[in-house]
């Protein structure tokens, strides 16, 4: 009698999802364009307003709708990156972003331009959360560090470059396009970005994905537009009831948006932004910093874009490249960062916090005594000191609030954290540049600026008191 074995081939369990270097830079580059786009209309919307005739309101909304979108729908895109793919809703973000880019370029009138900003906003929100959760779970260790200083080193590089391009894209005027290059100049990154990304980015995604929670979803757009609506609009509005009646309704939309939230959790629900996450103490408390940070940041670029231009009368080249140093300096700082890091741990972003009030108190006082002969060369100590300080905080707050978010998680973490900034980057404009503009008739530009700056040094301060607390080492 013979005996017959039954063999079975055993597979060799797989191997996780690896993200190199062509995908890193991929997932960059995308990451590069969201928060280009923020920018990059500062300058242009004195052109927008006298090609297309629209009101300063208007031309706020071009502004405010970008962000309102954008913020509003970001933890929604991580979490839908996690229950159906990163690198598929990667893919879909990044190619909805160059159409609406290509709609702002070839919009014929103003509220066809608001629209489609709307729209490329949302496509941002999809597009943005799945580079942070692409990275969060498919590197580990020193290459993870490492690629999240390069993503912080890209994002605080994007916010102050999209300013510089703007104008130097607006000047040039290539082919009699004018302002619409500033959008027009995203298509042929996307479709590069796009090749790139079929294929060199992994396919991640959580290994327990949930539903999608709709009664948070519908919460949390509620709560920031409640907030970021009347604070964006309210000054070019003339403050009208809605916008008071907005604000004052924003706490309660937002307490039970946290109850639905936490009733969702002890049910064994995944909520879209689950409390739980929430007991991680390197998470909320780099959040916490990243506002006062963002606030301060969006509302200084918007600030000296006005003054430049409406108050020293300078173009839309000499007016972005004023703050050519910051870039050049952040980019060159932030690489050392994760050096810095293992040697010193986070107080690095306390000294970060001082060399960049440093640099903000000489920008007021170039303002103070050189107005209004201001440009680069009265700027460029303040603006060097300003993006050397930056660069030590921005890049290693992000690594603080990620740091222990696990890897099934990485959506929704990303895009709490995604939304944690670009809300503070709205606040910012809204807050520093209402303060701004509001003092002028009165004080002038100068000390109206000069007022603002100290405002901002303010939030610096603060972000430097807060630091304290983070974390002493990163995990």
């Amino acid at each position: 009698m013979t005996e017959t074995i039954a063999t079975r081939t055993v597979r060799p369990p797989t191997a996780p999802p690896s993200l190199g270097g062509l995908g890193l830079f991929t997932v960059l580059l995308a990451a590069a364009l969201p928060l280009i786009d923020f920018f990059i209309v500062n300058v242009a919307l004195p052109t927008i307003g006298r090609d297309l005739h629209a009101s300063e309101a208007v031309l706020e909304l071009v502004v405010a709708g970008y962000g309102l979108a954008y913020a509003v729908l970001l933890v929604l895109g991580g979490r839908l990156g996690d229950l159906f793919g990163r690198r598929r809703f990667f893919l879909g973000g990044v190619a909805a972003f160059g159409l609406t880019s290509l709609a702002c370029g070839l919009a014929p009138n103003a509220w066809a331009l608001v629209a489609a900003r709307v729209a490329q906003g949302a496509a941002s929100a999809a597009m943005l959360p799945q580079v942070l959760a692409t990275i969060q779970a498919a590197t580990s260790g020193q290459r993870r560090a490492k690629a999240m200083g390069l993503y912080g080193a890209t994002a605080g590089l994007s916010m102050v470059a999209g300013q510089i391009l703007g104008g130097i894209l607006v000047a040039a005027d290539i082919a009699g396009t004018g302002w619409r290059s500033v959008f027009l100049v995203n298509v042929p990154v996307v479709i590069a970005g796009l090749v790139l990304a079929a294929r060199a980015v992994p396919e991640t995604r959580s290994q327990n994905p949930e539903p999608v929670d709709g009664p948070g979803t519908v919460l949390l757009a509620a709560s920031l537009l409640a907030l970021l609506a009347p604070l964006t609009e309210g000054r070019s509005a003339g403050w009208p009831l809605w916008t008071w009646l907005s604000l004052a309704a924003f706490p309660f939309v937002a307490a039970t948006f946290y109850a639905v939230e936490r009733r969702a959790d002890r049910r064994g629900r995944t909520p879209l932004v689950p409390p739980s996450l929430f007991a991680l103490t390197s998470l909320r408390r780099g959040l916490v910093m990243i506002v006062p940070f963002g606030v301060g940041f969006s509302g200084f670029m918007f600030v000296v874009a006005v003054a430049l231009q409406r108050g020293a009368g300078l173009g839309p080249v000499p007016a972005g490249l004023a703050l050519a140093p910051m870039a050049v300096v952040f980019f060159f700082v932030s690489l050392a960062g994760p050096r810095l890091v293992a040697r010193y741990g986070t107080r690095v972003v306390t000294a970060g916090a001082l060399v960049q009030g440093a640099g903000v108190g000489l920008m007021a006082l170039a303002a103070w005594r050189s107005w209004p002969d201001l440009g680069l060369v009265e700027l460029l100590p303040g603006a060097a000191l300003a993006g050397a300080g930056q660069a030590l905080q921005l890049p290693i707050l992000f690594r603080v609030v990620l740091s222990e978010v696990e890897p099934a998680r990485a959506g929704v973490g990303s895009g709490v954290m995604m939304t944690t900034q670009q809300s503070s980057l709205a606040l910012g404009v809204a807050a520093l540049g209402t303060l701004f503009l509001s003092l002028v008739p009165g004080l002038g530009m100068r000390d109206a600026l000069v007022t603002t700056l100290l405002t901002q040094l303010g939030c610096v301060a603060l972000t430097g008191l807060l630091s304290l607390r983070l974390p002493r080492t990163i995990g």
